[in-house]
């Protein structure tokens, strides 16, 4: 039987581990600190408010689905990094990212696997992909942390971790923290149209600022299918993921469910590990239930889970925390000023859409979703699709007060060292960094209090 995780997963103080990757001096008294995870109820979990009452229903069901705790008789493995989504997706409620205790920890003794060192209790949940294979060649894939040996129900499965230990030694592993769901259907409905006008407005200011970005293909020639990262056949702009490697929010749910808990699906019909002997149910794992009695009951899980995201609010921003309606004005009028904004672009407009809750309505993420070269000090060494090893899609700013760690890896819990870890040898966020830094401290407070007010 599935039993349901607890939601709420909140901590007050973190300490963050810092790593700075840049040699661009921050002048003046370093008085501005970062005012730390917002405090207060979360501003963020909701179901869009245009919602109709059958959506509603299909909400509901699709967060239970993704709140749910997987099992081996249900699937869940060989190998998986967490047996649950809401596990993840957790803070500063269901659907958003890594919370202050990391699940990984305990769920790791509920088997026969060990704790790889970089997953600490304290520390941001974490997926581990290696950069290169034994003979060299690109690897670049997820490397479960974990496995079913040990567990109930896994019966006779002996499987062996990877090993965390040498790969670490060579500098051959990167990690991957999860990405907030919030706002995720919004996301999707801006059209191609309004996201490549934004890459093609102010040029001459983005040059000046070393600001290139791309949609993340390459043309070649006239052929659509040419166009690599371009999704697929269709030719449209995938926009989900760390390296925007993703088109669409079901897609994101297929792979996720395969990736992260091992559970094949209509979407990834193939188990990650086919070992014989550590199979304990069908292939794929997930169907869509013909005989059920109603729609609700007849669709996958990540048919759900994709219900879920696609009706999920976005954060709501504060008015006046931290610092006041004041400071938080000028941070604003001073993020844009020293040329944030041009790859955090404040705010799209969806296009007219078939479910009215998502039609035409204001999409306020600050993100371009475009990838962007972020230099060597953020480099992970991994291409997907046509996204190098050096390009990320611009992270999403919205929600960003009641986050915990920042950047890819979840190197940080400090906004401040996260801007600076921005610049690095060959960034595209050089020149903005720098124009940070040469801000009052005053007014790099109120940037930062900007900041963790959305």
């Amino acid at each position: 039987m599935k039993s349901m995780i607890a939601a709420a997963l909140l901590a007050s103080t973190f300490a963050g581990v810092l790593m700075l990757q840049i040699d661009i001096a921050f002048s003046g008294d370093p008085s501005a600190r970062d005012p730390g995870v917002r405090a207060g109820l979360a501003d963020a979990g909701g179901i869009l408010p245009t919602a109709s009452r059958s959506q509603q229903q299909y909400f509901d069901v699709g967060r239970e689905d993704f709140m749910e705790v997987e099992t081996v008789d249900e699937g869940m493995g060989p190998r998986m990094n967490l047996d649950s989504c809401g596990g993840c997706h957790s803070q500063p409620a269901i659907g958003g990212t890594s919370p202050a205790i990391n699940p990984q920890k305990l769920f790791a003794s509920g088997g026969a696997d060990h704790v790889p060192p970089f997953i600490t209790a304290d520390g941001p949940i974490r997926e581990a992909r290696f950069i290169r294979n034994a003979d060299g060649t690109p690897d670049g894939g997820v490397h479960a942390l974990f496995t079913i040996t040990g567990r109930a129900g896994a019966g006779g499965c002996s499987l062996a971790q990877p090993d965390f230990a040498k790969a670490l030694a060579n500098g051959n592993v990167i990690f991957r923290i999860p990405t907030p769901l919030f706002g995720a259907g919004l996301m999707e409905q801006v059209p191609d149209s309004a996201i490549l006008a934004n890459q093609a407005a102010n040029q001459t200011t983005k040059r000046a600022l070393g600001i290139r970005g791309r949609a993340n293909f390459q043309v070649a020639g006239r052929a659509i299918t040419g166009q690599g990262n371009k999704n697929g056949n269709d030719g449209t702009i995938s926009r989900f993921g760390w390296k925007a490697q993703n088109k669409s929010l079901l897609l994101f749910s297929g792979e996720a469910y395969n990736v992260e808990m091992g559970i094949s699906n209509e979407l990834f019909q193939t188990e990650r590990d086919e070992t014989p002997e550590c199979q304990y149910t069908t292939v794929p794992n997930d169907v869509t239930n013909t005989d059920a009695t109603s729609p609700l009951d007849a669709f996958s899980g990540v048919e759900k889970f994709a219900f879920f995201m696609r009706f999920l609010d976005a954060p709501k921003p504060s008015p006046d925390t931290p610092g006041g309606t004041t400071s938080i004005a000028r941070g604003r009028a001073a993020f844009a000023n020293v040329g944030c904004a041009y790859c955090h672009t404040p705010s799209f407009v969806t296009s007219k859409s078939s479910v009215p809750a998502l039609s035409e309505k204001a999409v306020n993420l600050y993100s371009d979703m475009l990838v962007h070269d972020m230099g060597t000090g953020l480099a992970d060494g991994i291409t997907q699709g046509e996204a190098g090893p050096r390009e990320f899609r611009t992270a999403p700013l919205w929600g960003v007060g009641q986050r915990i760690f920042f950047l890819h890896d979840g190197r940080t819990s400090d906004l401040q060292t996260a801007v600076r870890a921005h610049a690095s040898n060959g960034s595209e966020a050089n020149v903005v960094v720098r124009n940070y830094g040469n801000l009052t401290e005053r007014q790099k407070q109120d940037l930062l209090n900007f900041l963790r007010s959305l």
